[in-house]
């Protein structure tokens, strides 16, 4: 007698489904989950049972909506150059697989040039030098780029590139007969790529850019040079004031530890759903 309790395969070959309560569950329990909460405890930990030593740091380091610093300057600063990063990952990303030479010309030089320069090069670049070339070479008088807006234009700069190959790889995975078919009813090219490929090449380039996302977030330290009081920044500044190194240090990284986990396991959920939703 068969056994009730297996699934049943026709033919013998055929693939056991997964169980129904595991499709469609934008969240998925998991060991990162258990980090995450993890982190929340210590750092729990540590605020409500050495108050005297911790509750200044986390509050200085932290940061206010009102002030909009601390952890309020990275996340709007990943936020707004994320954004942008997008849009010139995009544009970049078409004229990569574009037939027009000249385009494609343009988006390679600037992916070979950019990816070859470190992003900490690229943020003093724009802060410092800029302005330099366009008040002498130029003629801008009194030019002066900043600090959140150049940092914004370097990260921009910077991690466009990286953005536009993403773009393009996902481009590319589609097969062609897709934009064949798309110009055999009357589209041009702009339009097929924007109603028929790039919703296509969402579910592709999801996970790489969610990466970007989360490696652009940690990168945003790199703007404690210019005096933007993001979390790296204002823990340095406390580090000045009490010589606290590894306390203070430990809060910072627990901060940042804490955003990237949460937002890995956002992207995460939004990948489960695509895919239960391309089934």
């Amino acid at each position: 007698m068969a056994d009730s309790t297996k699934p049943l395969a026709v033919g013998g070959s055929a693939p056991v489904p997964s169980r129904p309560s595991e499709q469609g569950r934008w969240v998925h329990f998991d060991r990162y989950w258990l980090l995450l909460i993890g982190a929340l405890i210590i750092a729990a930990f540590l605020f409500f049972a050495f108050p005297d030593k911790y509750q200044p740091i986390f509050r200085y380091v932290f940061g206010t909506p009102a002030d909009g610093d601390g952890v309020f300057m990275t996340l709007k600063l990943t936020a707004i150059s994320f954004v942008c990063i997008l849009v010139v990952g995009m544009i970049m990303g078409v004229m990569r697989v574009s037939n027009v030479g000249i385009l494609k010309g343009i988006a390679s030089l600037y992916v070979e040039i950019v990816r070859g320069v470190p992003v900490l090069v690229w943020i003093l670049w724009i802060y410092f030098g800029l302005p330099v070339l366009l008040r002498d070479g130029l003629g801008f008088k009194n030019m002066r780029i900043a600090g959140f807006p150049a940092a914004v234009v370097a990260f921009t700069f910077a991690f466009g590139a990286y953005m536009t190959e993403i773009f393009r790889a996902g481009i590319q995975s589609i097969a062609k007969g897709q934009m064949e078919a798309s110009r055999s009813l009357g589209m041009n090219y702009l339009q097929a790529t924007r109603y028929i490929i790039l919703p296509q090449a969402v579910r592709v380039i999801l996970p790489p850019v969610s990466n970007e996302f989360v490696t652009l977030l940690k990168d945003s330290s790199l703007v404690s040079v210019l005096g933007l009081e993001d979390v790296t920044r204002r823990g340095r500044e406390w580090v000045g004031r009490t010589f606290a190194s590894f306390d203070t240090y430990l809060v910072v990284a627990l901060i940042y530890l804490i955003l990237t986990v949460f937002f890995t396991r956002v992207s995460t959920a939004m990948e489960r759903r695509l895919s239960v939703e391309k089934r």
